[in-house]
């Protein structure tokens, strides 16, 4: 070993390179005396650091530190061939335990983008494509689990809709037909009658309250003959319609007075001179003679509206 890489401190040899001993010598006795410790470092001073919020830190003087014995610290020469000194030994076999990484932080935002997306992935759980076999097999057994229906036939009406709308307009039609017919069978009966009787014989479009057509219109060689009754009581008149070539003045005397005499009484309307007597009345008009005639109590006045509406 090179002699200029050992070192000498009190009588024990280092390497300079490692600072290790070499060959430990023995100690070499001390023949001086022994000194106490308090003739190196000097009297122990008071603490002054008691309160420290209320003192400042104290500032150690230089003259107080212990005056250095020659001969009596450890005094090294180094050598100017040392450039450093081995560190204290190191366990290399023990493990640092690592430190981990702290994670990067996640924007909000980017969080609930990501728990958006999951909660989609987890609803919408895509289901595997089904095979011909399977298809067929659940409609069957959808077809089977059904209740089977009867098939009811329907009714000609639901079958044919329209044709309900054009049988209620039909029957509308026939019913206001029908009351039509009823209204002015009494105008046809009398067209039809005089046609056969050879006059121009009418209906009166007046009727007494209380009074309807009884029984068909009837006539005979220049006559018609309507029959009227009371709805309620026996009370009748008949208006006789015939050919006469007589006047107003002829047939007052010719008829009138041979009935009742003088007991009449002369109404003069629209040109018509009407004799009434005891309920029944006689005019003359266009070379037809009317009479009404009957048990019936008729006015003066339920006549001349009958007169007036021939």
């Amino acid at each position: 070993m090179d002699k200029t890489k050992i070192v000498t401190i009190n009588g024990q040899r280092y390497d300079a390179h490692t600072g290790m001993p070499i060959n430990p010598a023995k100690p070499l006795q001390d023949t001086a005396k022994a000194t106490s410790a308090a003739g190196i470092h000097g009297a122990p001073q008071k603490s002054q650091t008691l309160v420290r919020r209320a003192t400042k830190k104290p500032i150690a003087s230089p003259a107080s530190r212990p005056t250095r014995t020659p001969g009596r610290s450890m005094d090294i020469a180094r050598s100017g061939k040392i450039s450093r000194f081995a560190p204290h030994p190191v366990n290399l076999t023990a493990k640092v335990a690592p430190i981990p990484d702290t994670p990067a932080a996640i924007h909000p935002s980017v969080r609930k983008i990501n728990k958006f997306h999951a909660t989609k992935q987890t609803s919408v759980t895509p289901q595997p494509p089904k095979l011909a076999k399977d298809i067929k097999q659940e409609a069957i057994a959808a077809a089977l689990a059904k209740p089977i229906v009867k098939a009811t036939k329907k009714s000609f009406f639901k079958r044919n809709p329209h044709f309900i709308n054009i049988f209620s307009i039909s029957v509308v039609i026939i019913i206001l037909g029908g009351y039509f017919t009823y209204l002015n069978i009494p105008n046809w009966s009398v067209h039809v009658a005089a046609g056969q009787a050879g006059i121009n014989a009418t209906y009166p479009e007046y009727r007494p309250d209380g009074y309807s057509l009884d029984g068909p219109v009837t006539f005979n060689d220049g006559q018609v003959t309507i029959d009227f009754a009371a709805n309620t009581g026996s009370s009748k008149f008949s208006l006789k319609q015939s050919k006469s070539s007589l006047d107003s003045s002829a047939v007052l005397d010719s008829i009138v007075r041979k009935k009742v005499g003088d007991k009449y009484i002369t109404n003069q309307e629209r040109g018509l001179t009407i004799y009434t007597y005891d309920g029944n009345a006689t005019w003359v008009n266009a070379g037809i003679l009317y009479s009404i005639e009957g048990n019936a109590p008729l006015s003066s006045e339920q006549i001349r509206r009958i007169a007036t509406s021939l």
